[in-house]
Formats: C-alpha cells, structure tokens, sequence
C-alpha cells in the first residue's frame, strides 16, 4: 500500500470538486480536473506550496485548523472527513493510532445468535482482511455451489481473485473487486503488517488484477448497493445488501442480503425450499 495515502486522499478530493460548487468561473483553458491547486489554498486559507508539500507527502503533520478547512474547501462529507482524520493520524505516527493486532477469527456469542436469528437471510460475518467468520445457511446455499466455501479458512478477496469461478459467479465482477479493495484499504492501517502480508500475497498469486487496483487511487467503500449473482441452481439474482460494522470488534462486519426485486425473491425461496414470498423483495 502506498505511503502516501492522505496525500492522495487531497488531490483526487481536490480534482473532483467543479469550480462552479465553489463559485469560482470555469473557462475553456482549464487543463487541471476539479480544482487547481492554489484555488483550494486561496479557499482553505493556506498558501499552495504548503499544500503542494502536504499531496508530495513531504509534510505528514497537519494542524487539525489546516485539515479542517480543507475538508471545508474541499466539501467533504462527514465520512470523507472521518478517513481524512484517520489517514493524518496513520501518516503522522499519532499514538492514539494502536499498531494494527491480529486480525481476529472468533465471534463473541451475542454476535454468533444474531447471525442465526437472521435465518434464513443470506448474512456474513467478515473480519477486515475478508475472512469468513460465521454466515446463515441462506448465505451458504448462495455461495457454496461457486466455491467460496470450499477452503478452509474462506476468504472473500482471495476467492475473487484468484478463482476463475468468481468471475462467473459475479457478471459485474469488475465492480465486486473494486469495492472489496475499497472496504481493504479503507479498513487496515497502513502500517497494518498483517494487511501488508496478505497484499504482498495476493500481489504474487492474483498479479496484475488485484495488484493494479492496490495502486490506484484509494476511495471510500459503500455500506449498501445492489449486487449481481449467477447462480448455478436458481439463476440470476439481484440481492441488496447492508454493511453493519461491529464498533468493538476489530472491524467484524455484518453483510446482510435482501432481495432487490421479485425474481430473485423467488429465487432465494427456492433455494431455502420456503412457500413463494418467504423473503419479500426490496424495491426504491
């Protein structure tokens, strides 16, 4: 992972603000996308070589003024400002920044009952590498015929690329991978060792299609979306899904699947072996 991820951060912010969300004109002669840099550092009220320093990296230690009106200049939400103030405290050293732990495999028991009682719901339990750590029997009966069970320690990220099965498993697998490295890097420190091993690994193994998106620009991960599957048994499925992350968990999260419209709806009871309506669509 590169180690100048805030700096990055900065810039692709700063190139996808439009001169006219800032009242500034737009003319035929702009070259740079988004915004220049000394547009931002007139509206953030800092001078641009100051800002040219913190996108080069070359300054790592930011006043929390400077990053604030920043975030301002630049429009952030508010979860763009949380990974903003998480990447400043990574890149400074800030204590208050723990070294990255083990990644956790066990669940706690309230955690383990709650996946049960979302029967027969497709529902999975990763932790922030992407390893399978509990999951309904709805969600086995989607993904145990593509292979994604078939290891011992299942892992989402390693079984998209590096199993020929996902990519007919996921018709938009371009998409899928791209928001599994999202949800990556967006959850592991960049001096996580255990995310640098597991990178280093798949960089190896899976090359170019998982080593290219580790270089690009890092962005936020959805918490919901629509995601496509082909499913061997029942066909084509559009399942909606939910990202509840555990806030004490070492960042476990919780996917719950729904379906998006009626077919798949019947889709899913057909595989749980339910009366039709089992698992009613969710539409809007």
């Amino acid at each position: 992972m590169s180690d100048n991820e805030l700096g990055t951060f900065l810039r692709t912010c700063r190139e996808a603000v439009t001169p006219a969300e800032v009242g500034l004109p737009t003319g035929p002669r702009r070259r740079t996308p988004g915004l220049r840099r000394s547009e931002v550092a007139t509206l953030a009220g800092v001078s641009v070589e100051y800002l040219a320093r913190l996108e080069q990296g070359r300054d790592r230690h930011p006043s929390p003024q400077v990053m604030g009106a920043l975030a301002d200049a630049l429009r952030l939400t508010v979860e763009e400002r949380f990974h903003l103030r998480r990447l400043e405290k990574e890149t400074s050293g800030d204590p208050c920044c723990p070294t990255a732990s083990v990644p956790s495999r066990s669940v706690r028991p309230t955690v383990r009952a709650l996946v049960d009682r979302l029967e027969p719901t497709p529902a999975v339990l990763f932790n922030r590498l992407g390893d399978i750590l509990a999951y309904t029997t709805g969600y086995e009966r989607i993904v145990r015929p593509f292979g994604l069970l078939d290891d011992e320690r299942p892992n989402l990220i390693r079984f998209l690329f590096t199993d020929e099965r996902a990519r007919t498993a996921y018709p938009e697998w371009d998409a899928v991978a791209d928001e599994q490295i999202a949800l990556f890097r967006g959850q592991s420190m960049l001096d996580d060792p255990h995310a640098g091993g597991f990178a280093d690994e798949l960089t190896v193994v899976a090359g170019a299609p998982f080593a290219d998106r580790m270089t690009v620009v890092p962005r936020l991960p959805r918490n919901s979306g629509v995601e496509r599957m082909a499913h061997p048994e029942v066909g084509a499925m559009r399942l909606s899904y939910e990202t509840l992350t555990l806030p004490d968990a070492d960042g476990q999260r919780l996917v719950v699947h729904l379906p998006a419209d009626e077919a798949s709806s019947a889709a899913l009871d057909r595989l749980n072996g339910r009366q039709p309506g089992g698992l009613r669509a969710v539409t809007g």
